[in-house]
């Protein structure tokens, strides 16, 4: 629990042909022995993860990544693995090797341009190959930052921490936090954290932990109570609280016992704002109201669990979308990083809160579902538009009046 979660880290990704020096650039990064280095081309087979802080940046995490040149069915396999990493680099490190700039890196710095990823260029083993002015000459010309190293050298891997510092930081700066906007320093939030099976014995849950913190970072207080208890909560304050969030399974009973005077949300809905893009997901859950018996919904967890009584993904959602719809429906899942290009068969997807991703990887889920035309939403805008409060609980997010209609 002391550690930053994923989800709040700048994920760093390397990339390149086989090699070309990316796991040792990792390792002289992290200071230690991260990823397997040896002259054998393609040791680098699955993508290594390797969390850190990196000041003034803060918490990041790198990863390290098979060469984008590998070959054979095996190697076909990990490029596409590599693929996968695209979606989730918040700042992307393309490592060549002198006279080597060709189709595999042009490639390679397409993916990330075309996610808005912003790109380092290193040139490494420069004291094996010696490097080719006119080659680094056209990187510069071309508005990218190139940064020459020796993976053997500390010093030099510093003009690559320098250069990844500068780069990250104004997107650092601009950085979503989970309550921005809705509570100010000195204000009261109540957090409704029922206790039941999904809560781990002992412990609340990452959304709930994550929330309290944002809340002490503002200097603001906190109230956290059971669903059963809200009543009793608004009844010992002296003045109403800023902000009710509760957890999306409790919205209808929260919706009644909270005046409509005070702003009511759930977690999962922060977090479609802090993770990905709420009007966005919004206008997916309108399109439930165009479901039909029959039609084909795909829901997709972030992090990989054991399905438990009445999970809330595989048995409550599809239950109250059914009686929501008036019929059956055919629900799919997806966990983890895996999902599908074949979204052509969905009328919708549902997306987790995504509390363990960070936004980047939450945004290109969205930019896919987009670019296929099939609408997205989340947990809690799903269950909002089910339990007939959506209005209601996207409206502390809008500072005028919301019409729901505007939205579609």
């Amino acid at each position: 629990m002391r550690r930053t979660s994923k989800g709040f880290r700048l994920h760093i990704g390397f990339f390149g042909r086989r090699n070309v020096g990316k796991s040792s650039l990792l390792n002289m990064l992290a200071q230690q022995s991260v990823s397997l280095v040896s002259e054998v081309a393609g040791t680098t087979t699955d993508p290594v993860e390797k969390p850190m802080e990196m000041l003034p940046l803060g918490p990041v995490l790198l990863i390290d990544t098979a060469g984008m040149d590998d070959v054979g069915l095996l190697g076909k396999k990990r490029v596409e693995r590599t693929r996968r990493i695209y979606d989730r680099t918040d700042l992307g490190v393309l490592v060549f090797t002198s006279g080597r700039w060709g189709d595999c890196e042009e490639e390679i710095l397409a993916e990330l341009q075309s996610r808005n990823t912003p790109v380092v260029i290193v040139l490494n083993k420069t004291d094996i190959m010696k490097p080719d002015p006119g080659q680094i000459g056209q990187i510069i010309e071309r508005g990218l930052l190139c940064v020459q190293t020796q993976a053997t050298r500390p010093e030099t891997v510093y003009r690559l921490r320098r250069a990844l510092v500068e780069t990250a930081m104004p997107d650092r700066h601009a950085e979503a936090t989970i309550l921005g906007g809705l509570v100010s320093p000195g204000g009261m939030v109540i957090l409704v954290t029922p206790v039941d099976k999904e809560a781990p014995k002992g412990r609340l849950i990452l959304p709930q932990v994550q929330t309290i913190r944002d809340i002490l970072d503002r200097d603001a207080l906190c109230m956290v109570v059971q669903d059963g208890r809200i009543a009793d909560a608004l009844g010992c304050l002296t003045r109403p609280p800023d902000l009710v969030v509760c957890d999306s399974q409790a919205l209808d009973r929260a919706a009644a016992l909270t005046p409509e005077n005070v702003a009511l949300t759930s977690f999962s809905i922060l977090f479609s704002r802090l993770k990905g893009d709420l009007h966005a997901q919004i206008r997916g859950a309108l399109s439930i109201f165009a479901l039909r018996p029959g039609d084909r919904v795909l829901i997709a967890e972030a992090c990989s669990h054991h399905p438990i009584e009445d999970d809330i993904g595989r048995e409550k959602l599809p239950r109250w979308l059914e009686e929501k719809v008036g019929g059956t429906l055919i629900f799919e899942h997806v966990r983890g990083h895996d999902f599908t290009n074949d979204l052509c068969r969905y009328k919708l997807v549902i997306h987790c809160g995504a509390c363990m991703w960070n936004r980047k990887e939450m945004l290109s889920r969205i930019l896919h579902c987009s670019a296929f035309g099939v609408p997205i939403t989340n947990y809690g805008l799903a269950i909002a538009v089910c339990r007939g409060v959506l209005e209601r609980v996207v409206r502390p997010f809008f500072k005028a009046p919301l019409r729901i209609e505007a939205l579609i």
